[in-house]
């Protein structure tokens, strides 16, 4: 492990890194993915927007500000840079004027890929050496991790932070 035995200290330390190493612009500067967009929340809904095309759903802006956890103009104006960039479309909804439905361009899935892409190239160069059972008990261990994560805390009064 690390400094610690404690695992909690283990597991936070390396998510923290996790969180660090996966940042657009890190991925960017380690693997030459110069043209990716920007800036993290830009690809969060290229990504939004992809998972919901492919479940066949329609995503207007109210429900990016929603799924992203920001505010309507926050949300409003990561679509527009991205419909600045060629990367989303604004279009009217068929059945409600006063609603705008956004997808993705052909540029902005390509774009979506690409980061795919490079993450998994580095997930796999950082297991090169695992076998592939450890490959498959840390999949399924991040898996149950990450899963957990959503699960309601239950925190102590005592630990809760005081801001």
């Amino acid at each position: 492990m690390g400094e610690s035995d404690d695992p909690l200290l283990v597991v936070e330390a390396a998510m923290v890194a996790i969180g660090q190493r996966q940042a657009r612009r890190t991925v960017a500067r380690d693997h030459g993915a110069g043209t990716l967009p920007d800036h993290g929340a830009l690809f969060e809904v290229l990504a939004l927007l992809e998972a919901e095309g492919r479940a066949g759903r329609e995503v207007a802006l109210g429900a990016v500000a929603d799924r992203l956890g920001v505010d309507q103009p926050r949300a409003s104006k990561l679509v527009s840079d991205a419909v600045r960039r060629r990367l989303v479309l604004r279009n009217a909804d068929q059945n409600d004027g006063r609603r705008t439905l956004l997808t993705l361009t052909s540029s902005g899935a390509a774009a979506v890929t690409q980061v795919r892409n490079t993450r998994r190239q580095a997930f796999a160069a950082a297991m090169t050496d695992w076998s592939p059972d450890e490959r498959v008990q840390f999949a399924r261990l991040l898996n149950r991790f990450v899963e957990d994560l959503h699960q309601p805390a239950q925190i102590p009064d005592e630990h809760a932070p005081e801001w």
